[in-house]
This record gives structure tokens, C-alpha cells and sequence, in this order.
């Protein structure tokens, strides 16, 4: 097992899945705080690095494409601070962050995961029922029906459409766009039968966004809808491989770890607990 703590978060790879729990610190977003702790299956992983920097590093997580739907629904517009598969490392747990970012490399190439895409979602998406309020409205979803409510700042024709139930047979589509420079964003659906889609400022199956705290989080409501769509890709689950048997060469470079690993705990850099941890996952895959 691997795991690094910060105050922006944490994360511990059991070898078979990376689990993502998010920082109470103050500058932790508001969107990773409501989404939770997320658990990220080692086969929807594509890679994982660290970035050094003068006075904190990165560790970031690259997903297969097809695999999140929260990443699928954003199309990758989701940035730091509210990217949940980034993580703020001090520079004193450096070493701490390298080495799990060797033990997850360690287990895709033992385990002969892919990088490509997949064709079904190997994350289940935001918790439910889920309501939103943002922009000109508030979004809700309860895993059957969207509700869109409106507020006293929407443009009064699309107002005087009133409330909007959307049933999810309906829908053939979902979108979250932040805001950028002078453009407004959107939480927007696609929904059977509508016609040609409008600007979200007119669009009654649209809330516009502002650039405010809260709009991330209509991310989450894109994310809940999305998973329960068809999955663009095709809805076949993947083939479940047979574990690969570890090779002489494995063994070896399982070895050349343990070795690696006595240095940094005679250096400081793994305190007691976490070298026997580490010692013991290494074991296990021998």
C-alpha cells in the first residue's frame, strides 16, 4: 500500500484501485469537497506522473478516455483548482509522492493495463438525488428526471417557459462549458425532438452560468445525467484479463524497489509506518 497526505488531500493505492479523499483545507474547491472521496479502478488509469516545483509538486492522474463521466461531460474543461485528479504535494513529501507514483506505474505494467479507450464507464458518477443552484437556475436530478428551476435573473421569455421536467429517455445528451472571458458558460441538455439549440441565455433546457463559486458544480449534475446515458464509445463492458505472472525481470525490478525503498527510510524520507507498508505491498507481488 502507498498512500501520501497533504492538506489538499489524500490518496492510497491498495494495488488494485487509487482512492481520492479531498483536503478540509480552506483552499480546497468547493466542487472536490461535494464530490467527495472517489475511488479510480487501477484498469481506468492511463497514466500518473509528479511535477516538481520550488516550494510544492503535482501528482496528477490521466484516465483512460470513456472511463469518468465526469470528465466526459466536461469534455476536460474541468482545471485546477476543481480537477479531482490533481493533487498539491509540500516538498517535504516529495519522495513519499514519487514512490507512489512508481508503485501505480509498477502495477500497470504488472498488471498490462491499456492506455487506450474503453467503451463503458468504469466510474459510477456523483451521488443522488443532486440539486444545484447557479447561474440563472437550479438544476436537479434524481436519476429519472432533470428538474430546471429559474431565478429572478433569467431573461423573462425563457422564464415564462416555467419549470422544466426533462425525463432521462429524453435526453440524448448533457454538457457543462465554464465561463471564459467574456463568454457566459453553460449546463446544457440535448433533448429529443427540441430543434435547433439556442444561446443558454434563451435555451429552456440550458442554465447559463456566470463564472461564479457554485458553477463547477453543475459539473456534478452533467457527470450524474451523463453515466446513465449510453456510453459514446459503445455499452460492451471490457474483457476482464487474467493477471499477468510476474516475470524474471519483474522480480527483479520488485527487488531493485525493496532495495530503493531501505534508502529512503534510512534517509527519512518513508517514516516507519510507511516503509513497512510499502516492504509489505512489494512482498505481496513477489
Amino acid at each position: 500500500m502507498a498512500e501520501i497526505i497533504q492538506k489538499d488531500g489524500t490518496w492510497i493505492f491498495d494495488g488494485d484501485a487509487l482512492r481520492l479523499t479531498p483536503g478540509r483545507d480552506k483552499n480546497v474547491s468547493l466542487l472536490r469537497k461535494t464530490l467527495g472521496e472517489l475511488t479510480v479502478p487501477l484498469g481506468a488509469l492511463a497514466g500518473i506522473s509528479f511535477e516538481q516545483g520550488r516550494k510544492s509538486g503535482r501528482l496528477r492522474l490521466r484516465l483512460r478516455d470513456g472511463a469518468d463521466p465526469l470528465l466526459q461531460a466536461t469534455g476536460g474543461k474541468l482545471v485546477e483548482p476543481n480537477d479531482p485528479y490533481q493533487l498539491t504535494v509540500e516538498s517535504d513529501r516529495y519522495g513519499v509522492a514519487e514512490y507512489l507514483v512508481d508503485e501505480v506505474r509498477n502495477a500497470l505494467l504488472l498488471d498490462e493495463v491499456p492506455s487506450g479507450p474503453v467503451d463503458g464507464y468504469l466510474l459510477p458518477g456523483p451521488a443522488l438525488p443532486l440539486s444545484v443552484s447557479a447561474g440563472d437556475g437550479t438544476a436537479s436530478f434524481d436519476g429519472e428526471h432533470v428538474r430546471l428551476e429559474w431565478n429572478w435573473k433569467t431573461e423573462d421569455a425563457k422564464a415564462a417557459a416555467g419549470v422544466r421536467s426533462l425525463a432521462l429517455g429524453d435526453i440524448t445528451g448533457v454538457e457543462w462549458h465554464p465561463s471564459a472571458g467574456l463568454e457566459n458558460g453553460c449546463l446544457r441538455f440535448t433533448v429529443r425532438g427540441a430543434g435547433t439549440k439556442a444561446p443558454p441565455k434563451y435555451d429552456p433546457n440550458s442554465v447559463e452560468l456566470w463564472g461564479f463559486k457554485k458553477d463547477p458544480l453543475m459539473a456534478l449534475v452533467a457527470a450524474a445525467v451523463q453515466v446513465r446515458l449510453p456510453h459514446p464509445a459503445g455499452s460492451s463492458p471490457e474483457p476482464v484479463k487474467e493477471p499477468a505472472p510476474v516475470t524474471e525481470a519483474d522480480h527483479d525490478a520488485l527487488l531493485r524497489r525493496l532495495r530503493e525503498l531501505g534508502e529512503l527510510h534510512k534517509s527519512g524520507v518513508l517514516t516507519d509506518d510507511e516503509f513497512a507498508l510499502a516492504k509489505q505491498a512489494v512482498l505481496k507481488r513477489m
